[in-house]
């Protein structure tokens, strides 16, 4: 069968590789849709740690093809959404029901052959079977949707107060979703790319900002009352972001830290501030037990509203460079 093989830094290679044969615990799944994330790029640009060679992918909609001896509750035919991460079971931190903070877990797509080829084996324990009629580019998006929903699980918002996210990409159009069904209000979104914007407001932002305008502090502290955002998120994972989001918390706020930063980025903040303020800074990590419920309100996301890019595994290449051009909410490979 085909697959895409992350080699090392900048190497990615379409190779025949052989079918995966099942354990007694498996399904083997032909992967219907795979966004590609963030993360995939950071792994081909070599700034995020992966174990090649591995297959690719990790956001994953696809039906079952064949189950193990001993699955029960799925069948050959099942479209099913993947939970794309396995876990030691033995450290301190999964024995305290902490699983995504292992450590030693390990992601399927990254460390763990992925969804970007004709065939993939996984544990029957990480698929959630999809809503029936659920299209298969929206099943793929439950994995980003189970982190979402982590965060604002984390980040715990009362409904009526204003929240402010910085970034729509697609996590930060999912998480903006997410506050306006959590019924915060205003939902204020910035981004400096205007078509991202527009889906912000197709898909539930009371305003959208763009950072570079001149009067952009001034506009977001009027929607907030003039003193400041209770909740804010940065979906983008930028030091810089976090430096200006901060000036516009509101005293006793919550900031979310959901996008990836680079490892070695550093933001400048004042203990004083923080202290003074009584400011939470949290951070949020993958997806501890939020899939199923990240499943059953999958079709609620708005994604009919967001620009999508669906490229065949042949074409991964201009699929990452669509990507990479921002002239899409989502790119899909369709293996």
């Amino acid at each position: 069968m085909r697959a895409v093989r992350y080699h090392g830094r900048g190497e990615l290679i379409i190779e025949d590789v052989p079918e995966p044969v099942p354990g007694e615990t498996d399904v083997i799944i032909a992967p219907a849709e795979v966004g590609l994330c963030g993360t995939d790029a950071h792994i081909l640009a070599g700034t995020f740690p992966a174990d090649p060679p591995v297959t690719l992918g990790h956001e994953v909609a696809g039906k079952v093809v064949t189950v193990g001896s001993r699955v029960t509750g799925l069948g050959v035919g099942d479209m099913v959404s993947v939970d794309p991460h396995r876990y030691c079971r033995r450290c301190r931190y999964c024995r305290a029901g902490s699983e995504h903070l292992c450590l030693d877990k390990k992601g399927y797509g990254v460390r763990l052959d992925g969804g970007m080829a004709e065939l993939v084996r996984v544990p029957a324990a990480v698929c959630y079977q999809l809503p029936e009629g659920t299209p298969p580019h929206i099943g793929a998006l439950g994995e980003p949707a189970s982190c979402c929903l982590h965060g604002m699980d984390r980040l715990s918002p009362r409904s009526g107060l204003p929240i402010i996210v910085f970034g729509c990409g697609p996590a930060g159009l999912i998480l903006i979703r997410l506050a306006a069904l959590t019924g915060l209000r205003p939902v204020v979104a910035v981004d400096p790319r205007a078509e991202r914007r527009r889906t912000a407001t197709r898909i539930g932002a009371d305003l959208v900002l763009d950072p570079a305008d001149p009067g952009f502090a001034d506009t977001a502290m009027s929607q907030a009352g003039g003193m400041g955002y209770p909740y804010i998120i940065d979906a983008v994972g930028s030091a810089r972001i976090l430096e200006r989001a901060i000036r516009l918390a509101a005293r006793g706020a919550s900031l979310l830290i959901f996008g990836v930063a680079a490892p070695d980025a550093r933001a400048a903040l004042s203990p004083y501030d923080i202290y003074a303020r009584e400011l939470t800074v949290l951070g949020s990590c993958i997806n501890p037990y939020t899939q199923e419920r990240a499943v059953g309100l999958i079709n609620q996301l708005g994604v009919e509203h967001w620009e999508i890019a669906r490229f065949p595994l042949r074409d991964v290449q201009e699929a990452f460079a669509a990507q990479r051009s921002g002239s899409y909410d989502k790119v899909f490979v369709t293996p």
